[in-house]
């Protein structure tokens, strides 16, 4: 099955790696019933791919230079609200997962997924259904969002994973040193770490932070 009228579910690619855009769009042509009308090595590059070719679904990877993936996704939907994004990573942190779709992307996989399940996920993203990498629901259904991060408390978070002490964090933001213990403290227990290092795998892990 591909569209209502029978004809292929027209598809962006847009993946940093070429070699990646290139097996993707091979799973995808194997399957029958897809084409691939364009494929961008960058958020900017997708969202003027998009502009021009106005694909029926959107394969989006999330790390990409220039405009990332969210960027991406907020450009794509900006000019098309009903766009139908599918986002495709290998990142699967709850943060990640929770902004893309807050972003508009209707599915959300990794790039482990195999091509019978991907092809599946774009007819159905096409025909307006929503597919989330159950490895992605169970981390936000476990995380999200009771122990949220605050933007102050990322941006303390960021910092400390460059290895600044709390002083030179409090200077940086304009905020005292106690003020930068009180927000640490807060990412502790949020997280369940032990220390700022903990803290600072597992942001990275979940999303918050990209080391």
């Amino acid at each position: 099955m591909t569209s209502e009228n029978s004809t292929p579910i027209r598809v962006l690619i847009a993946d940093d790696h070429p070699m990646m855009r290139e097996g993707i769009a091979s799973v995808l042509l194997a399957q029958g019933g897809i084409e691939i009308v364009a494929s961008a090595s960058n958020g900017e590059e997708a969202i003027a791919h998009f502009a021009r070719h106005r694909p029926d679904v959107s394969l989006i990877d999330l790390q990409m230079p220039v405009k990332d993936g969210l960027e991406a996704i907020i450009g794509i939907r900006a000019l098309q609200p009903e766009a139908r994004i599918i986002v495709l990573t290998t990142y699967s942190g709850d943060a990640r997962v929770v902004a893309a779709l807050k972003a508009g992307a209707s599915s959300y996989l990794l790039k482990d997924v195999p091509g019978e399940e991907l092809a599946a996920t774009v007819r159905r993203a096409y025909n307006g259904a929503s597919v989330l990498a159950a490895v992605a629901r169970r981390e936000v259904e476990g995380h999200y969002p009771a122990d949220k991060l605050s933007v102050r408390e990322l941006d303390v978070l960021r910092l400390a994973a460059n290895g600044n002490s709390n002083r030179i964090i409090g200077e940086a933001l304009s905020i005292s040193e106690p003020t930068v213990k009180s927000h640490m403290s807060a990412i502790l227990v949020k997280l369940g770490a032990s220390d700022r290092t903990h803290a600072v795998t597992l942001a990275h892990k979940r999303g918050y932070i990209i080391l």
